[in-house]
């Protein structure tokens, strides 16, 4: 954080602004009861600082057609700094992969795949071992979405 040291209005900033980007300045300012020209210098300084790394906005999966939801976890046999290269490089290729994490445990990579359907999986699954030698990939798929992209605890 650059040794910055955040108070409660600065997180009341990014509370806000994580659950709705979209909030105009003045309004966030009102929210948090600072002046427009505080909050845009405490936006400016979280910028600076890597607290806010860009502005999103939340789209709707299954009204875009992408009601599949994949948690896959993978094996490997291959723990080098060149193959992890080549497999992040890879993975990165493939749209599909929203989330992509390397994990302790049983299994070494987590990635979270959204897609159409059954087939479309498939076929990101084909690119997935196309590239890189796995020694297993497991799949699990979503039935229902509980809680998704939910804010980070401030």
């Amino acid at each position: 954080m650059n040794g910055m040291k955040l108070d409660r209005n600065d997180i009341a900033i990014l509370r806000i602004l994580q659950r709705d980007a979209s909030v105009s300045q003045r309004e966030l300012a009102a929210l948090v009861n600072l002046s427009q020209n505080a909050c845009w210098r405490r936006i400016n300084a979280l910028r600076e600082a890597g607290l806010i790394l860009n502005q999103s906005m939340m789209l709707n999966r299954k009204l875009l057609g992408l009601g599949l939801v994949v948690f896959v976890m993978l094996k490997t046999r291959h723990h080098s700094a060149d193959w992890l290269e080549t497999f992040r490089r890879h993975v990165s290729t493939i749209p599909e992969v929203v989330d992509f994490y390397r994990i302790g445990g049983d299994y070494d990579y987590f990635l979270k795949v959204i897609t159409n359907d059954m087939d479309s999986y498939d076929d990101v699954y084909q690119r997935l071992i196309s590239k890189v030698e796995l020694d297993s990939v497991t799949s699990y798929f979503a039935m229902e979405a509980i809680e998704e992209q939910r804010p980070l605890p401030l």
